[in-house]
C-alpha cells in the first residue's frame, strides 16, 4: 500500500537548516528492521512507539512473527516514564540509562521520586549498534545530503540501502 505523500515532504528545519530525519529499530547486528522517515525538528521520541508497533521478525518454522523483542537498547533521549511504561506493558526489557537531570529531579522528590530504573550496564554498551547502522546509511551520499524532493523517492532509497545492508546475512550458508 502506498503512503500519501506528506505536504512537508518530511523536511523540516532543525538546528543545521532543512533536513529529513530517518528513524529506525534495528536488530542486534546493525540491521534496519523498522524503518521511517520524518522531517528533521522531529521528535525521536514521538516516534518510537509506532516503530516498536511496525516490529514483525518471521519465525523459523511455522507461526505468527514475533512482535516482542527481547529488550530495547536506546539512548537516554528515551528515558520517560511513557516508554517505559509501554516497553514494561509488552514484557520488554528496557535498557535504557537515566540523564542527570531526571535522577536530579527524582533525588529532590525523596522518597515520592521512586527508584531509580535499573539499566544493564554490560548490555548498554553494545547501544553503539544502532550508531552504527546510522553510519552505514550515511555513507550513500543521496542519503547523508538527500537530493530528493519527494519522501516518497527518499524513503524508496533508504529502503534500498536496508536491503543491501541485510544481503549478506541472506546469502549466508548455515
Amino acid at each position: 500500500m502506498q503512503m500519501p505523500e506528506p505536504v512537508d515532504h518530511a523536511i523540516g528545519r532543525s538546528r543545521g537548516g532543512l533536513s529529513t530525519k530517518v528513524h529506525q529499530l534495528c536488530d542486534g547486528k546493525g540491521r534496519p528492521m523498522v524503518i521511517a522517515v520524518g522531517p528533521g525538528q522531529g521528535s525521536d521520541s514521538k516516534m518510537f512507539p509506532h516503530l516498536l508497533a511496525a516490529v514483525r521478525v518471521p519465525r523459523d518454522g511455522v507461526g505468527r512473527p514475533r512482535t516482542t523483542p527481547d529488550a530495547v537498547l536506546a539512548d537516554k533521549a528515551y528515558s520517560s516514564r511513557v516508554h517505559r511504561t509501554l516497553l514494561r506493558s509488552r514484557g520488554i526489557t528496557a535498557v535504557i540509562a537515566e540523564p542527570r537531570d531526571q535522577q536530579s529531579n527524582r533525588k529532590r522528590r525523596g522518597s515520592r521520586g521512586g527508584r531509580p530504573p535499573l539499566t544493564d550496564p554490560g548490555r548498554y554498551v553494545k547501544r553503539h549498534v544502532i550508531e552504527n547502522s546510522f553510519e552505514r546509511f550515511k555513507q550513500w551520499r543521496g542519503l547523508a545530503t538527500r537530493y530528493d524532493k519527494l519522501a516518497s523517492t527518499y524513503r524508496a532509497a533508504v529502503l534500498l540501502r536496508a536491503i543491501l545492508l541485510w544481503l549478506p546475512a541472506l546469502t549466508e550458508r548455515p
